[in-house]
């Protein structure tokens, strides 16, 4: 479909803009407070879902949601429904359905709410959303209040008020809602964790996650995440997108199992990369010289955990650097460190770290089994057809997930925290409770004991 750029561009930028300006302000306690109110509800911690093949829908087919869609054919998936607000991408999907032999989905394109017409159907079970970040809140609350479980892209939900909303909603409607951070599904990453879990790092003490990567092009493209996930940076300035690097170190320290995250600082540069990258490319004239952006080029938030353990999460897009996550954690016996990958264990040569190569018996039961269909057939080296294949298996066997709206909420709320730490100098931000003191009395995830 063409877009006219210019006025589709500006008129985007304003719906977009008006939810992520909220952000700040409901980072105040008296919205947490008021958010935070119980549900009366029990929790979803450890609560299985309903066993079933699920009947899937999907809102949001742009290059991410198209991507999922091709793994979830390739396991099988039932795929009912799509929505998406450009026609051509729906039925694009819906293609390559009927294509792979399945019944042709129904699609939904009417506008901006017709994912509302669609979840209220009765013959879905399952919703993933893939659209911009504003609308992952929206999608997850009216999926989970019309009987539906829900997957969430990254970077979750952007406002502590969203948080709290799809904790309250999931525990009121047992419904869960869970963010699809595949980067906790990865080799290097599932490995360390069940050596972390094995106690082979000794007691943890530190850890650092990043978003190191170079996407001002597609920040500027005319077209796709160009049309609305720049906009993030007109409006917020903050770690925007902190959990491919924060979940799998969250993973390894059991937050929300045994600890939680406690309090935040946070600071960001200044900002100037996309100016700069903008006066090299851009004509004279162009409406994208109009666009004000604040964000910091490089965000670093620092979080001390109920039980003492510190998180370094960094976050820049707009400079050119090589890709990075870093993936590193720390305890008393030893050290791992990715980007490239690398560990030193006590007993090891003085001071030289060695191959993770060393340590294959410690691969992940996932990657064991399915990693060589994963590698060919999902994105990201496997972890994205890893993550999906896990998800469906605790579906249709009637398990826990893996990630929870604990983690979901807690992972999100560095996004806004940040946000209002570096509004306030660097002033420390406190962490909301989510689970409501449940973390005191869980254990290790499924995914750290698989076997």
């Amino acid at each position: 479909m063409d877009f006219n750029f210019s006025s589709w561009s500006r008129r985007r930028f304003v719906q977009l803009g008006a939810a992520s300006a909220l952000t700040t302000s409901l980072a105040s306690a008296s919205a947490s407070q008021k958010a935070s109110a119980s549900t009366g509800s029990d929790t979803m911690v450890g609560v299985p879902f309903e066993k079933r093949n699920p009947r899937i829908a999907l809102v949001g087919v742009g290059s991410r949601g198209t991507g999922l869609l091709k793994m979830l054919i390739a396991l099988d998936a039932q795929i009912v429904a799509i929505c998406d607000v450009v026609k051509e991408k729906a039925e694009s999907g819906a293609d390559l359905v009927e294509k792979d032999g399945k019944k042709r989905p129904d699609l939904y394109t009417a506008g901006l709410h017709d994912f509302e017409n669609m979840l209220k159907r009765s013959d879905i079970d399952f919703v993933i959303t893939a659209t911009p970040w504003s609308w992952h809140a929206p999608v997850a609350l009216f999926a989970m209040n019309h009987g539906k479980d829900v997957g969430i892209e990254v970077p979750g939900v952007v406002t502590l008020e969203d948080c709290w909303d799809i904790v309250n909603t999931s525990e009121r409607t047992r419904k869960h809602c869970f963010i699809l951070e595949n980067c906790c599904y990865g080799y290097n990453e599932t490995l360390v964790l069940r050596m972390t879990n094995e106690g082979r790092f000794g007691e943890l003490i530190y850890g650092e996650g990043a978003y190191i990567h170079d996407i001002r092009a597609e920040l500027f493209q005319t077209k796709a995440n160009g049309l609305w996930r720049r906009a993030e940076h007109t409006k917020r300035n903050g770690n925007l997108y902190p959990t491919h690097g924060l979940g799998p170190v969250a993973n390894y320290m059991n937050i929300n199992r045994g600890d939680r995250f406690g309090y935040l600082v946070s600071m960001s540069s200044n900002e100037r990369g996309l100016d700069a990258y903008r006066k090299e490319h851009l004509q004279p004239g162009d409406p994208r010289w109009s666009e004000k952006y604040i964000c910091g080029d490089m965000n670093t938030s620092l979080i001390k955990t109920a039980k003492g353990l510190t998180v370094t999460v960094k976050h820049t897009v707009s400079l050119p650097n090589p890709y990075s996550r870093i993936n590193m954690i720390a305890g008393t016996k030893g050290i791992f460190e990715d980007y490239p990958p690398r560990i030193y264990l006590e007993g090891d040569k003085e001071e030289v770290f060695s191959s993770l190569d060393n340590y294959k018996n410690y691969i992940h039961p996932l990657w064991a089994r399915q990693g060589e269909f994963a590698a060919k057939s999902g994105g990201h080296g496997g972890m994205d057809l890893l993550m999906l294949y896990r998800l469906l298996q605790c579906v249709r066997e009637g398990l826990p997930p893996d990630i929870d709206v604990y983690d979901t909420a807690a992972w999100s709320s560095v996004g806004p925290l940040s946000v209002s730490s570096v509004a306030k100098g660097s002033a420390p931000v406190e962490f909301p409770d989510f689970t409501r003191g449940a973390w005191k009395t869980r254990s290790a995830s499924a995914l750290a004991t698989m076997s």
